[in-house]
């Protein structure tokens, strides 16, 4: 529950896109936030209040006029930790823009000081319009941030143009790394992840790899940008959507892993080395499928390189490493190892057992460094990626 505890104004506009916001405030309440739901009269018209209230376990606020508010705008625009706008209509970013304040929204955005998180929804030509590009510079101008609008299909049919407002979920993690950064040491940070295998070339058709899904890499890469880093992800051949947020170098052999890793190296503060690189490579690949027709096959070897080896002498003065070690026994031995031969910040191990580990969406693992050894339960990897940033911070 990484919001817990933590105050989020939800400000909805009337549009068809209300009804996102529902799974939005939903998805704040699981976090753990404090969720204050306030509705303009023409959202009231898409959602009733009354959802919000079952949705977050608020009242659902919309009249300056309700007994006993009558400074409701003031204290909602100071506490909250962030005042999210979804969808923000064109509507209402003029009225902000303008610094009307004709309803409790309008007001609570005209007496708020802290962030403010917009996500447009509306027409496609209603979003290119130059009154509304004018609105939007105006009020970007006052600090506040955007998270789309987007392509795609629209109420009226499907658009290539922005005007599409963004999914839930990305709006979240942007909500996310507005609470969160500022607390972050990460905040700021570079920070470089390796997810998922690689792949080994037999023939043109067949290749070696293993079992990794990358789903570990890719929730240490969405938890780092909730903590305010700048996220570039190399991955390796998987079918899982990229995380929100981060540039995405994709590779397909160790070798391509290698030669990304090395175009973003100088750069990078932070390095969290969890993808699952082949360590074996045919010593030949052939030019066409060899069919079962041919008989026994024999296969001769050759190492690839160590992605991680070749890092050490190349990573950036300061530079806080992270390695991966995934183990059927001998793990904190193994482990232990491979912090001093590697060069090491710390460790994560990860023994292969029933629930944990490449293929599943629950990890269990142990975290060893120069200052000890320590060995967390089984959850989820998004939970673990959380453990293992926490670390993160303390070393750096």
């Amino acid at each position: 529950m990484t919001l817990t505890g933590r105050h989020v104004l939800l400000g909805v506009s009337g549009g068809i896109a209300s009804y996102k916001a529902c799974t939005l405030a939903r998805r704040l309440a699981d976090a753990g936030a404090v969720v204050d739901v306030v509705l303009t009269a023409s959202a009231a018209e898409f959602v009733r209040p009354v959802t919000f209230e079952a949705l977050v376990g608020r009242p659902a606020l919309g009249s300056l006029w309700d007994p006993g508010r009558a400074l409701a705008h003031i204290a909602l625009a100071r506490d909250s930790a962030v005042a999210v706008l979804a969808p923000a209509t064109a509507n209402l970013l003029a009225r902000a823009a303008a610094g009307i304040a004709d309803d409790l929204l309008t007001a609570i955005l005209l007496a708020r000081t802290g962030p403010v998180l917009a996500a447009p929804a509306m027409n496609d030509a209603m979003y290119a319009h130059p009154a509304t590009q004018a609105n939007l510079a105006i009020l970007a101008a006052r600090g506040w941030r955007f998270v789309g609008p987007v392509p795609g299909p629209l109420a009226e049919g499907p658009s290539d143009r922005p005007g599409r407002m963004s999914e839930p979920e990305e709006i979240f993690l942007e909500i996310e790394r507005a609470v969160r950064a500022p607390a972050s040491k990460l905040a700021g940070k570079a920070v470089l992840v390796t997810a998922g295998p690689t792949r080994e070339a037999l023939d043109p058709i067949r290749v070696l790899s293993n079992r990794s899904s990358g789903r570990q890499g890719f929730a240490l890469a969405e938890a780092a940008f909730a903590r305010g880093a700048d996220v570039t992800l190399v991955a390796g051949p998987t079918a899982l959507t990229p995380p929100y947020g981060c540039r995405v170098d994709r590779v397909d052999s160790t070798a391509e892993l290698a030669a990304a890793v090395a175009r973003h190296l100088p750069s990078a503060d932070v390095l969290l080395m969890a993808a699952a690189p082949a360590d074996f490579r045919p010593a030949t690949t052939d030019a066409k499928k060899r069919t079962r027709a041919a008989g026994d096959l024999s296969l001769t070897l050759a190492p690839t390189p160590d992605v991680l080896v070749g890092t050490r002498d190349r990573r950036k003065p300061g530079a806080l490493a992270v390695g991966f070690a995934y183990e059927t026994d001998d793990g904190e031995t193994n482990a232990r190892a491979k912090l001093a031969a590697k060069g090491l910040d710390l460790v994560v191990l990860n023994l292969a057992e029933e629930g944990a580990g490449a293929e599943g969406e629950t990890n269990r693992l142990t975290l060893v460094s120069a200052e000890g050894v320590t060995a967390g339960p089984l959850e989820t990897k998004r939970q673990a990626a959380e453990r293992v940033l926490d670390a993160v911070e303390r070393l750096l």
